[in-house]
């Protein structure tokens, strides 16, 4: 089995890049997703959150309202800390169950970990290999603005509280530049893919 991290900026198109390289064959384990389902109202994350950011992030139906949660997280690093502190832990222990299940399943699988907080938090350390997909700033704030309504000026908050992508790039073991059509960049898909099967392959091998 090899493990193959999925990072890179807010809005760079990470979900993307997970579709494609899902039909080339690799099994996802998407954290925001999981990080959804931990937080679902009355799981203990959900309980650890609201008494950290109290209620008035909460919605009607006692969901979550992540919009709000995110304004204010990444107003202040010691609250992005801290929920990383409360939700990390349980995000990593639910990806090695899952990753551990597909390894039962299919013991040549090539997972993919798509995750923002790779490096940031260090996991990069524990990956096979390491992908990181890169966009232009301009492409970033317009997509945020598409995808979840947020002005220009406060996608730029959010864009300045990130790690810069230069950094990550300087752990990567391959970087996919999602700036031009989606053609060129599932085509790069690709030949990344067939570059993990070959690693894949020597780790069997070895």
């Amino acid at each position: 089995m090899l493990i193959v991290g999925l990072t890179g900026g807010v809005a760079s198109g990470k979900t993307m890049l997970s579709q494609a390289l899902k039909e080339e064959g690799a099994y996802i384990i998407d954290a925001d997703q999981i990080a959804k389902e931990l937080v679902q109202p009355q799981q203990p994350a959900w309980n650890e959150i609201i008494r950290e950011f109290g209620e008035d992030i909460l919605q009607e139906d006692g969901s979550i309202h992540r919009k709000k949660l995110a304004a204010q997280v990444f107003a202040d690093s010691k609250k992005r800390k801290r929920l990383n502190q409360i939700l990390h832990p349980r995000i990593k222990e639910e990806m090695d169950r899952r990753t551990q299940a597909i390894g039962q399943k299919d013991p040549e699988a090539i997972v993919v970990i798509d995750a923002p907080l790779i490096v940031e938090l260090g996991d990069h350390r524990e990956m096979d290999k390491l992908i990181v997909v890169i966009s232009t700033q301009t492409q970033q704030v317009e997509r945020l603005k598409e995808r979840d309504g947020i002005n220009p000026e406060e996608a730029l908050k959010i864009l300045s509280s990130q790690m810069p992508v230069e950094e990550k790039v300087k752990w990567a073991d391959f970087v996919i530049r999602n700036e031009g059509s989606l053609e060129e960049t599932k085509k790069r898909v690709k030949e990344v893919f067939q570059e993990l099967k070959k690693v894949a392959l020597q780790k069997k091998r070895s």
